[in-house]
């Protein structure tokens, strides 16, 4: 257990850090950058040829994770495409009432998945802030994929139907996020964003 707090806290700071250290949204997919409200999530331009730069582009290497669906390779900040993760400082509530940090615990359990090992993102699309948007794997695993399937990010429907079958498992099984209550990723930044926290 000494652990997984070490690691907690551990990523609370690196998260932290980089929030202030470059003062922007996370890494987010073309019309899907990490905005304030569930109103701006449609409004981004996919149709752009700026934004499909670099679609196909393979960066591979060691990561290093940011948040619950965003990982740095080689000084590289890449969004997960297709998933949505609670927000580091967002919390949740459990089946009994009790509050739990599900931003951290996603962050967590997608730095699990990376640790040690090679991951390969292929890059999909390119966010306004010129931030590759990309599908991960380390080996033959989706990165985005397990993220879903254990409950600790949510399907980003309104970019794709990728991970909505993997959304639907856990919903159905109660894993993660979905053990409780907790409101979606995009709400709580717009909530976030108006200065109101909790």
């Amino acid at each position: 257990m000494p652990l997984v707090a070490t690691l907690l806290r551990l990523r609370a700071a690196v998260a932290i850090a980089s929030v202030l250290l470059i003062a922007a949204p996370s890494c987010a997919p073309a019309g899907e950058s990490k905005p304030a409200s569930s109103s701006a999530v449609g409004t981004g331009s996919k149709s752009s040829s700026a934004t499909r730069a670099g679609a196909g582009k393979v960066i591979a290497g060691h990561a290093t994770v940011v948040d619950g669906d965003g990982i740095e390779i080689g000084g590289t900040k890449i969004r997960l495409f297709g998933i949505d993760a609670p927000e580091i400082d967002q919390y949740c509530n459990r089946a009994d009432g009790t509050r739990w940090r599900c931003g951290q615990y996603a962050t967590v359990e997608l730095d699990r998945a990376v640790l040690g090992r090679e991951i390969a993102c292929t890059v999909r699309d390119t966010d306004r802030y010129g931030r590759p948007v990309a599908v991960c794997r380390s080996g033959d695993v989706d990165l985005a994929e397990v993220q879903v399937k254990n409950g600790f990010a949510v399907a980003y429907r309104t970019f794709t139907r990728d991970y909505v079958d993997e959304e639907d498992t856990a919903r159905g099984t109660k894993r993660g996020i979905w053990s409780g209550n907790f409101e979606m990723p995009w709400d709580w930044r717009g909530r976030a964003a108006n200065g109101r926290r909790d």
